[in-house]
This record gives structure tokens, sequence and C-alpha cells, in this order.
């Protein structure tokens, strides 16, 4: 088994910690995780694929082991990560690299390919949203606080960030719970948990809309560009529909899309499955 490193560097600033394993010069991957986790998703699948790629799996400031910034020298919006991404690309010699995009790993991710898409090889979508179809029901009080940010409808917004909401995200549409480790959940309750990570959490729903209202630009880019692409989608995710998935074929015709029965954490349940399609796709 290849060996997991940890490691963090200095982004402008702000510490980044990342995992990386595989071999310095394998065909590049760069994971990026979604709400509420941090790199620790991961966990399962970067030894399945160490012995071919080079795994490069970093924190978003204000997750995990990176530096959360006070809100009054960082401004939590999904630009401001994906620049902080894009410089961390340069920070550890990424320069033609995959993206293994999931939750909000995927506005950031795209950002990075709209931005620089001569660095981009493939995408891999693990429910990673660019069409409003493939937003459920369940974003509506998020949707409310795009369209009245007041405070009450900020406020509403709390109970996705109690320990039984971040479980049931890990649990729903999970045939057999008892499939599901308690080690992942429990890590982002820790972290959720935080003094300060609260605000920059609800900043962060807030400033979604910002990821909507770039989906034409994220679409224009891959009917322009037209990356290897492939989805492997946790079919009963409450959060990202499954015809969200579909909907990459529209922009790339040979875009493979694959469904997994699981929820919203595919990788909780399916990392196996998941690894084998991401090296059948990245494999010439």
């Amino acid at each position: 088994m290849t060996a997991i490193k940890y490691r963090s560097v200095d982004v402008d600033g702000v510490k980044v910690f990342y995992r990386e394993a595989g071999a310095a010069d394998g065909p590049a991957l760069l994971l990026l995780h979604g709400f509420p986790s941090a790199s620790h998703m991961f966990r399962e699948l970067i030894p399945l694929l160490a012995d071919r790629f080079r795994l490069v799996a970093p924190d978003l400031p204000g997750f995990g082991q990176s530096d959360m910034p006070p809100r009054s020298k960082f401004t939590y919006t999904f630009d401001h990560l994906a620049g902080v991404m894009g410089r961390f690309t340069e920070v550890v010699d990424l320069k033609r690299f995959a993206i293994y995009v999931f939750d909000y790993g995927a506005p950031t991710g795209f950002r990075l390919a709209v931005n620089h898409p001569e660095r981009i090889t493939a995408i891999i979508s693990q429910n990673g949203n660019a069409y409003e179809e493939g937003l459920s029901e369940a974003w509506n009080p998020i949707r409310a606080y795009w369209q009245e940010p007041s405070q009450a409808n900020r406020e509403a917004l709390r109970a996705f960030l109690a320990p039984e909401a971040t479980r049931w995200q890990y649990t729903h549409g999970v045939t057999d719970e008892a499939t599901v480790s308690p080690d992942g959940q429990s890590l982002d309750n820790f972290y959720l948990a935080r003094p300060g990570a609260d605000e920059v959490q609800l900043d962060l729903f807030g400033d979604y809309k910002s990821n909507v209202a770039l989906y034409p630009i994220f679409q224009g880019y891959l009917r322009t560009h037209r990356p290897p692409f492939l989805a492997v989608w946790g079919k009963n995710d409450p959060f990202f529909l499954p015809p969200g998935a579909e909907a990459f074929k529209r922009d790339i015709p040979g875009a493979v899309v694959r469904f997994f029965d699981t929820g919203h954490f595919a990788l909780e349940t399916h990392a196996a499955e998941i690894a084998a399609a991401i090296r059948d796709f990245l494999t010439p």
C-alpha cells in the first residue's frame, strides 16, 4: 500500500492542509470535498488509487485542518475559496490534473476549470452539480435566504448544522445504515462545533446562489472544451438529483454517467466501486 502523507502549505497567508499519495510523476487527481466534510471523506478512496495516480486532497479554508480565518479578515465566498484552491495547485506544483468534485467541490472545481481550462485533463463528478434540474426541493430553505437574506431566514438554516442533520446526510438513501462508518460524520460534527464555524457555513449557504448564477458559464466551458467526463452519482441523494447527472450529457455527449444505489456521501458505501470506475475511466 502506498503511504498517505499529511501536509500543510501556506497559500497567501492561509494554511491549507492536504493529503497526498502516489508517485509524484503519476497522473494527477485533485480531490475537492463538500459540505460539511473535509479531505477525510477520501480516506478510503485514496489507497485504492494511489498505485496509479498522484492524489492531492486539500481541506478548503474554514474546513477540516485548514485555517478558518475570522470573517473580518476572510470573505467566505465560493469565488474566494476557488481562488485559494487555484493558488494551492500552483504551490504544490499541480500543472495539469484531473479534478474529482463533490458537493461544494463542484462550484470550486468548475471555477478552476473555467479560469484555467488548459490545466484540466478530466473531470469526475460525484454528486457535484452544475444544472438547475439537479437541485432538489431540499434547497428551498436556502433558496428563501437567497431571495430574502434576512436574519430570520439565516437563522432558519442552522438546522442544517445540527449533528442529527449531518447524520441524516450520511444515511439518507443508504440501503443499510450499518454499512456507514460513524467516523466521517463524527469528524464533520467536531469541525462544525468550533467557535465561529456556524457563521462561516451560513455565509456559504448564502453565497451558494453565486454558483447557480454561474451554471451557464460552467455549461459553456463543458460545451467548448469537452473534457473527458465521468459522473459517479449516489442516485438517492436528497440534495442533488439524478437529472443533474444526466444533464452533463447535454453539453458533453460522450460523458459517462454511473449511478449507485446510495445517498449523498457515496464514498461511505461504494468507495471500491467508484475507484474501479475512475481507474477504468482515467486509464488509457
